[in-house]
Formats: C-alpha cells, structure tokens, sequence
C-alpha cells in the first residue's frame, strides 16, 4: 500500500498570487505541485489574447513560476501538474522547455490535448451529434461565430504522462479537479471503476483547486481567522482509499477547519451528484472531522460512473457594450433618475429600439439624512449591447457628458470620461459524447500517446448520508442578520449561480434546513424570484445548496449585474434580517 501522497495547489485562478508556487515548494514538504488557472471566465480572455498576438493562449504567469522552482522540484522530485495551457498547451510546454533550456535544466515535459473541439465542430454536427445548449436545448446554429470550443477532460491524460516520466504535465481544458485526482490516480495505481476512490479525490480536487479559498479566503466567518493578510495556500495529501487530509503549511496565515473546507465544498456545485468526466462524486455522502490544528479528514466519500459524455464549454462574440453610470445625489433620487434617462435618449444618436438589448437600473446606494457626501449618493446604470459597434461607442458615451449640465442638480459622472464599448462574450455549454474525445498525451521532443476519454460502465447506486437527526430550537426568536447563524459561499455556473448555505451546529442546520425554503429564499433575495431555483440538501455537511437559473444571463461575460460572477450573492443573503430562535443566537 502506498503512501499518501500531499498534493498542493499555487493558483485558483489567473491572476493569483504570483509567489505561491515558490511559497507552496519551499514552505513545506509536497509531492506534487498544482494550480488551476482556467476559469470560465478565462477561455474567452486567452482567446482573445490569442486573436491579438501569437503564443497569447495560455497562462504566462505560470511559465513565471516555472521558472522560480522548476529546480528546486526536480532536486526534490516534486511532479508539477498544471491546467494553464489554456488554448494552446503545446505552446505553454514549449515555453517552460526554454526556460528549463535556460536554466539548464533537462525535466521531462509532457502536455495533454484533444479538448480543443473549435476546428472539429462542423464535423461534429455533420456526424449528428447535437450540441445545444444543454440547459435551454437552444440549437447551435452557425459554428463560425464561436472563438473557443474546449471539451472538459479527466485525469487519465495525466496518469498517462506521469506513467511515461513526465516531471511537468501541462493540459489545455480539464477538470479543476482532475489536476489533483491525476496525480493521486498515478500515485495509487486505481482503475478506471475505483469510483470511491476516484470520488474522494475529485473531492479533494475541489476544495484546493481555489487555492485561498480553502484556508480562510472568501470565508464568512473571517473576523475569526487569524492571519487573514497573507493566507497560505492549501494541500491535500491523498491515502489510497481516496480520503484525505486537507491542511496547509505550518506558520502560514488563515486556517483550515470543518467551516473553511464546508465552504469551499459549496463552491460552484448542483446537485448532490457532482458530475465529472472520471466519476460522479456524491457530496452527500462526505464526512467531515477535524483532526488537529489546520488539518481536516475528508471520508467517506463515494463514487457512481460518470455520464457518458463530457461537458463542452463554448464561447461566441455576443457583440459590443457600452457600461455608463451616472450619481444622483441627495433628494427626489427617483425623480432624478427619470430625468437622467429620458436626457440620455434625448441625447442618443439612437433610439432604444434600435439596440438588441438595452438594460437600466436605479441602484440606492443611498442613506436617509447623510454624515457624508458618499452616502447621499444613487447610482442610475444602463448597460447598452448590440452587434453594431458604432451604436454603444463614444458617441453615446458622450451622450452622458452632454446632460451634465443641463438636466438635475449634483450630477456627476461615475468611472471615468466617456469611452469606446467593447466586445462581450457570451457562454454555451453543451455535450459531447466522450468517446469522440481522446486525449492526446505527447512528450515534448518525443512520443506521443491516446488516452480513451470513456470510463467503465457500471450499476452502482449510492444512498446519501443522512447527517444530524437533532430537531430545530423552538422558543422566543429575536430579528437579526441570518449570517449571524449560518454561513455561504456562491459563484458562477455559466448563466447559473449557486449558493450554498451550511449552519455551524446540529440544531442550527435543524432550523436551517426547515427554515430556508426555495419560497423564503425568493423573499429573501427579491432578485432572484422570479428565475427557476433548484435546493438540494447535504445533510451530512449541515448545508444546502441553491442554483438560480438565468441569473447571470448568458454568462459572466454578458451579465448586466454589477457582480457578474455571483461571488456576493452569499453576502448579502448573510445580510438579511429574519427571525433566529434565541438559543442559536447565543455564544456556545
């Protein structure tokens, strides 16, 4: 029986903190090195940073830190796995080969690819295969305005590399998680049907995959996280029966405990049955144990056969947008801002029915008797789309500038002087089925393998956990703030938000999970009412987990919101007020 093998991770998105990989090597012992760089969000930025130069489709950044620790892991034989090839791993590997060149070093360097479906999809469509939009099954109609097409893979691509002695695996579009579970595969010699196993390391996968966030970042309850300036990044040291130990390096700031991880587990899900390439992990069957300072047992996880067919994230140019704001200030805000709006189409070179979409909002920013300038201050939005540039571009900036004087008193403009629109992404999921999509394995300067992308078929049925049978407080209840009791974690799942909500005790998860119905939470978060929500319960992590359809509209990129990635929505459900029983208001 093998070791367990600890797994850390250096990045949780592109952009993070550009000494983690360096902090992750030297600040501890680990056996493997990840990151995940690829974000929804992020495809369409590689995209378009490929269409403005050559090499611009994967991650820069990470070929930085390759080059701060790339010795430093082949000395130890710490294996690097990585998903920030982006569009172009081939390229990423060649890059980290000239700085290995550089520094005179020889890994062995291996890249994974086949994700990429832009050049195959009409051919896919001429073979039948259907690829709308999963959700709404909106056809895909014409291919050509696509600019990335990426099939989500699993692990095996990976375990095939590190087979065949790569020191550093870069991938284009995997899992988040599938750049841990490769390695704990490898490390463990499973088969493609160890679905516990497989399951408990996609777990694993998903709580470090966003680095931070699993150590106290994005946390609820932060104000009782010591460190909170520099949190360290975490790692999973991963047993061969796929249960874990999550923690992070001795002296590092922020904490891993049952609450850090819980949010971390919430994070971007559905159902209980979260679905992947490799398997489906049942999150209703994790269990939870705190097992010393900064360390937490992940077990009991278990493991269905995955779908057949992967998932495959699209992006198309939506067009041009235009994003203006404009503060009202003081009295008759209302009044104000229906003034500001028929000005603005006064001053328009075109009308609002001549835009395909046009958004406006009175955000009331706003204090009854302001102490301060700032909080006697509204906001009007409007946001402005459409496939012809000229009509969100300067001129109808300047449409703001031209009212400034003419039309209520205190106005005055909000980010900045009038400027050009810009292009705007918009976000398709659909699926494919997987045996159309093998993965390509090569080492660079050497042989190149497939992997099959189709996972063993089987009949395993999981009943989830049942969690805490302890019953709700009754008694006197008082109004307070509900994050006073519980806390949340909430993102994007393409058009979709989810939000998860986990109480802190038994009898708080009791009230919880009698208390916030799919209608109270409409109430709560009038937003969202009118959209499809679906709740699904995780006893065993005292939690719940909503997904609000159509909430972020046709994706991160699009979204009129002013947080288009859903990351506040957990917040501000924290921050509504509604009746706690006393007894789980109380300190313990």
């Amino acid at each position: 029986m093998n070791e367990p093998i600890r797994i850390a991770n250096c990045s949780g998105f592109y952009g993070d903190r550009l000494s983690a990989a360096a902090e992750m090597v030297e600040g501890g012992s680990i056996d493997v090195l990840t990151g995940d760089w690829l974000a929804e969000l992020t495809m369409l930025i590689l995209a378009r940073n490929q269409a403005k130069r050559p090499g611009g489709g994967y991650a820069r950044t990470f070929v930085t830190q390759m080059e701060q620790v790339m010795g430093t892991c082949l000395d130890r034989g710490i294996k690097i796995v990585s998903n920030a090839g982006g569009l172009d791993p081939a390229g990423c590997a060649e890059a980290i080969a000239e700085v290995a060149a550089k520094l005179g070093l020889t890994p062995t360097i291996a890249y994974v690819s086949g994700d990429d479906l832009l050049p195959r999809l009409g051919e896919l469509i001429e073979a039948g295969i259907d690829l709308a939009h999963f959700e709404s099954g909106a056809p895909i109609g014409d291919v050509s305005r696509f600019i990335t097409a990426n099939a989500y893979l699993g692990c095996w691509g990976i375990v095939e590399a590190l087979n065949r002695g790569a020191d550093i695996v870069v991938t284009g579009r995997v899992t988040d998680a599938a750049v841990v579970c490769g390695p704990a595969a490898w490390h463990h010699g499973w088969s493609r049907d160890n679905w516990d196993q497989l399951a408990g390391a996609v777990v694993a996968g998903h709580v470090v995959e966003c680095g931070a966030q699993a150590t106290g970042g994005n946390y609820s309850f932060f104000t009782e996280v010591p460190g909170m300036t520099r949190v360290g990044f975490p790692w999973a040291e991963i047993a061969t029966d796929g249960s874990c130990v999550i923690g992070k390096h001795d002296g590092t700031g922020g904490e891993v405990s049952i609450g850090t991880v819980t949010s971390q587990l919430l994070y971007e899900i559905g159902g209980p049955a979260y679905l992947g390439p490799d398997v489906s992990a049942r999150f209703d069957t994790i269990q939870l144990e705190q097992v010393g300072v900064d360390r937490v047992r992940i077990s009991g996880t278990k493991g269905e056969p995955p779908p057949p067919t992967l998932k495959v994230a699209m992006n198309e140019v939506g067009g041009f947008r235009q994003d203006l704001a404009v503060a009202l200030t003081g009295l008759d805000v209302e009044a104000k801002a229906a003034l500001v709006e028929e000005a603005f189409w006064a001053a328009c070179p075109f009308g609002p029915e001549e835009y395909e979409s046009v958004t406006t909002r009175l955000v009331r920013t706003d204090k009854s008797d302001p102490s301060t300038n700032e909080e006697a201050v509204a906001l009007w939005r409007i946001t402005l789309k459409d496939p012809d540039e000229r009509k969100v571009g300067r001129a109808v900036a300047n449409a703001v500038t031209e009212i400034a004087l003419a039309t209520i008193p205190g106005l005055f403009g909000v980010g900045g002087g009038p400027g050009s629109g810009h292009p705007y992404g918009v976000y398709r999921p659909a699926l494919v089925p997987a045996e159309l999509v093998p993965q390509h394995v090569v080492l660079v300067g050497g042989e190149r393998t497939v992997v099959d992308s189709v996972a063993p078929r089987g009949e395993v049925h999981v009943v989830g956990g049942h969690g805490p049978m302890t019953a709700a407080p009754t008694g006197p209840t008082a109004r307070a703030p509900i994050g006073r009791v519980v806390g949340a974690r909430s993102g994007d799942k393409g058009g979709n938000a989810n939000l998860g909500v986990f109480a802190r005790n038994d009898q708080g998860w009791a009230w919880l999970d009698e208390f916030l119905t799919t209608d109270t939470l409409r109430s709560l978060l009038p937003e969202a009412a009118p959209l499809i929500i679906d709740r699904f319960r995780l006893p065993a992590l005292r939690a719940l987990n909503f997904v609000i359809h159509d909430l972020l509209q046709e994706g991160v990129a699009a979204s009129t919101r002013q947080d288009a990635q859903a990351k506040s929505l957990g917040e501000w459900l924290r921050s509504r007020v509604v009746d706690i029983p006393t007894a789980l208001l109380e300190p313990e």
